[in-house]
């Protein structure tokens, strides 16, 4: 048996020294610094200035009121001067509804919010302009937030149904202003309504603003929801689980086959070589990612609810879809390791993490990225992931709420990947380009795990 080759030894200062281990590090390192800070700063940068047809539900229930013989529909008319105002034309897609289809609105995470014109406002309107009320009713607007959609976008629906009341107020405080001044001018007509000439401080401030706004939760969510973003970091430890857990599984079959070797301290195990080709090994790392992808999903669940204890329900489906999802991640990156090679892990980070979460909507609506994350948007796993477990956690698990999509992008990503992977993984064995570096006439191919110092 021939001798094995002895091993050649570098110091420390001459392996510094070689151009083959700073310039790869150094361009891999700085471009992955410069790409992903462009892309997680370039999709929050100006997310109001980036907003564009954020929907958002408007509800006329005016039902108007006649004064002196001439009908007043003060709703209709603000209902129409808001969805024409040309400052929010571009921004917001008015969803015009009644009461109940808003309500479906948002309780499937159509809308991030709803701005609502009651029945009555016409009437309160007009009581402002009539004789003076012990117990006057300003009339009233509500506004109806959507968290569950996602807060930072139903903190933007909410801002914005403000300054629409604030604009509508002080529309109709001037027109009440004018009214008022017009029945002043003329004594013996306000002496018959038993009006003063001319109302006193407190009601001058009142007619200047008289539309006040009313602020609720139109879906509401439970107290251990994270205010929305518990939807976000479940569909964030699924994707990591998926694309970390490809890693781990890549590695532990690599190192069964002898392909790299196992440190356990100071000590190194290196297992015999063993020939197999890239389809079987490519086949077998999918088949334990899919298995062990239903005990993760569930150790998962068991943590966020069992011992965190954020609000689910449904949760034998969040266990399947966390399984399916984390499956198609892990997939996805055994794929990419299977055809990129080394470069395999950073490529996997890139598509699954550096491109994905800046446009999964999750935080940001995705109503308020810029052009290029919303094209990501439509193909990108993450978001489909993030919808999923949205509608599961805070929909009621409803297929229109997102849930349909998510299934469907997530079974096109597994049997995408899947098919990938196997396609190019069959050409490379078909061309010899085989992963086995050792000839098996190679003495280190001889039975028996050796183990040595590091």
């Amino acid at each position: 048996m021939p001798e094995p080759t002895p091993l050649l030894r570098v110091s420390a200062r001459g392996m510094l020294r070689r151009r083959g281990v700073w310039l790869p590090s150094a361009v891999i390192l700085g471009l992955l610094s410069l790409v992903l800070s462009m892309l997680y700063l370039g999709a929050n940068n100006d997310p109001v200035g980036s907003t564009k047809d954020l929907p958002i539900a408007l509800v006329n229930g005016d039902r108007g009121t006649d004064v002196a013989g001439q009908r007043i529909d003060l709703g209709a008319q603000i209902a129409t001067q808001i969805t024409g105002s040309a400052e929010l034309r571009d921004k917001v897609s008015w969803k015009k509804a009644d009461r109940r289809t808003a309500d479906d609105l948002l309780a499937r995470g159509k809308v991030f919010g709803a701005l609502v014109i009651p029945e009555d406002f016409s009437a309160s309107v007009a009581a402002l302009a009539g004789p003076p009320q012990h117990e006057p009713h300003p009339p009233t607007m509500t506004v109806l937030t959507n968290p569950a959609a996602g807060s930072f976008g139903s903190g933007m629906a909410a801002e914005i149904n403000r300054k629409v009341v604030a604009n509508t107020s002080a529309q109709v405080g001037r027109g009440l202003t004018q009214e008022l001044g017009r029945q002043s001018a003329q004594p013996s007509a306000s002496a018959h309504a038993g009006r003063p000439a001319a109302p006193g401080a407190a009601a001058q401030l009142m007619i200047a603003d008289p539309v006040k706004v009313n602020v609720e939760a139109g879906h509401p969510l439970g107290a251990h929801s994270g205010l929305g973003l518990s939807a976000f970091f479940y569909a964030l430890v699924l994707v990591l689980g998926g694309m970390l857990g490809a890693n781990v599984i890549h590695t532990q079959v690599d190192t069964a086959l002898g392909y790299m070797a196992n440190d356990k301290g100071p000590f190194r195990l290196v297992k015999p070589a063993q020939h197999m080709t890239r389809m079987h090994h490519f086949v077998v790392c999918s088949v334990l990612m899919v298995v062990l992808s239903m005990l993760t999903s569930a150790l998962a669940m068991a943590g966020a609810v069992g011992v965190v204890g954020i609000d689910a329900s449904h949760l034998g489906l969040l266990w399947i879809f966390g399984t399916c999802a984390t499956a198609a991640m892990g997939i996805t990156a055994l794929a990419l390791l299977a055809v990129f090679g080394t470069p395999g892990p950073i490529v996997s980070m890139l598509v699954l993490i550096g491109l994905a979460i800046p446009s999964a909507g999750a935080t940001i609506p995705l109503q308020a990225l810029p052009d290029f994350y919303r094209l990501l948007a439509e193909f990108e796993p993450f978001r489909q992931v993030v919808d999923g477990v949205r509608s599961i956690l805070y929909f009621g698990a409803r297929t229109d709420a997102g849930l349909g999509r998510a299934w469907t992008m997530t079974a096109i990503g597994f049997a995408g990947s899947l098919l990938l992977g196997l396609v190019l993984t069959r050409l490379y064995d078909r061309r010899g380009l085989h992963r086995s570096a050792l000839q098996l006439s190679d003495p280190q191919l001889q039975p028996g795990p050796r183990t040595v110092p590091a």
